[in-house]
């Protein structure tokens, strides 16, 4: 068992590593009152006990890797509801950072092209990010979900209770691609609680409200 804060350290360092423009120290700091002398402080002890790599940027050793459990949920989340909210919550229960892949609109209409969008992927991200369950945001990969998959590497994939994907499919095609991952499907407190049936009930002048 480690520490909250030594934790919240390997989190930064793993987060930092799937976005070129994130600093570890920064990402900390929008989260925790953690100072620049407590973080080299811990980083020079996690490169001792092998968390960590000294180099530039930093990099979790295959141990610091193993000291966390990383869940990866995705979904459009263009009208975010308490279902999202529940749903967010109890994915991040399941380990100890949360990676949430936010659809392209391409991707979107693919599966539905009737689907309305109101927002792009970038503001979609930035709104799902902004829900505290949620470590990062990515927006998808360009080609298949199993693409950010492997990009990701996360321990466990969570399945929304009324995603179309199927947990024995999705186990199959990350196998074909040798990663190595547990499905899991998640249930929710609203089961009512759809972004379709809200488009439905108040329409597109939603934002007119």
């Amino acid at each position: 068992m480690i520490e909250p804060l030594d934790k919240a350290i390997l989190t930064a360092i793993y987060v930092a590593s799937l976005d070129s423009d994130i600093l570890p120290l920064e990402y900390l700091k929008n989260r925790t009152t953690i100072s620049e002398d407590m973080f080299n402080l811990k980083i020079d002890e996690m490169i001792e006990n092998g968390f960590v790599e000294r180099s530039n940027p930093l990099r979790l050793t295959f141990l610091g890797r193993g000291l966390l459990k990383i869940v990866l949920i995705g979904g459009v989340f263009d009208i975010v509801h308490p279902g999202h909210i529940h749903t967010l919550k109890d994915a991040k229960s399941q380990g100890d950072i949360l990676i949430v892949v936010v659809a392209r609109s391409s991707t979107a209409l693919k599966i539905n092209k009737n689907r309305k969008i109101y927002h792009d992927e970038f503001l979609r991200r930035e709104l799902v990010e902004s829900i505290r369950y949620v470590d990062y945001a990515i927006i998808g990969r360009e080609g298949t979900l199993y693409d950010t998959v492997e990009f990701v590497k996360p321990d466990i994939i969570a399945l929304g209770y009324d995603q179309i994907h199927t947990e024995r499919e999705i186990a199959v095609n990350c196998s074909k691609r040798g990663i190595n991952t547990r499905i899991i499907r998640l249930n929710t407190p609203i089961p009512g609680s759809k972004s379709a049936q809200i488009k439905e009930e108040l329409g597109h002048s939603i934002y007119d409200i």
